[in-house]
């Protein structure tokens, strides 16, 4: 059986990940921008912690997607070389098998983003507005869905101030022109995933009702 971790340990190994992803960083830069929310996140999610009641368990799914994201922010998402990794460890490549031709790095992050944050979120809707665990439920997806939009215009705001290869880099497109939509979708998928039976939030089950 799996034992989560304390938040404490938690906090260290994703400060140790966050650390390593600055060992002779390739673009420091522009990983200096991509990982600007991703420090916020660290601060916010350490002040809040203890305030809001969040879980050992809810606090782990937290800082993996935090960690995921400062790995994917150290690549610039488009060229995190996951490929190359399953091939040395593995010998098997994810793009052929699933024929994929573009990095679906970034894909991963916002899936990430949406399956990880959802609980705490429900838990705080719950136990400290007093709101009903299916009412949680449709805010918690609610707020994913409408910060995947912020963030998809935040991206935007801030590759119009760029030349168009910085924009490219930086927004991760990759050519495809329904990238912002693809990953509000997956993002919105993961959040919704807390509403199957085998998905808990705290004691009781995820689905509403």
């Amino acid at each position: 059986m799996f034992m989560i971790p304390s938040k404490r340990l938690s906090t260290v190994i994703m400060l140790l990940i966050f650390a390593a992803t600055w060992i002779n960083p390739p673009w420091p830069m522009e990983q200096a921008l991509h990982s600007s929310l991703t420090v916020i996140g660290f601060a916010l999610l350490w002040k809040f912690s203890a305030r809001w009641g969040i879980s050992a368990r809810d606090f782990l799914l937290i800082a993996l997607f935090l960690s995921v994201h400062s790995i994917a922010a150290r690549w610039l998402y488009s060229n995190v070389p996951y490929d190359a990794w399953g091939r040395a460890l593995f010998h098997f490549s994810i793009d052929q098998r699933f024929g994929w031709t573009r990095n679906h790095a970034d894909r991963l992050v916002h899936f990430l983003y949406g399956l990880c944050l959802t609980p705490a979120a429900i838990h705080y809707l719950a136990t400290r507005r007093g709101l009903s665990r299916r009412l949680g439920f449709y805010i918690a997806i609610s707020a994913v869905m409408l910060t995947s939009l912020w963030y998809e215009w935040f991206e935007f705001a801030i590759a119009m101030t760029l030349s168009d290869n910085d924009a490219e880099a930086y927004n991760g497109q990759q050519g495809d022109i329904w990238d912002a939509h693809k990953d509000m979708l997956l993002a919105t998928v993961g959040s919704l995933l807390w509403a199957w039976p085998g998905f808990k939030t705290g004691a009781a089950p995820a689905r509403p009702g």
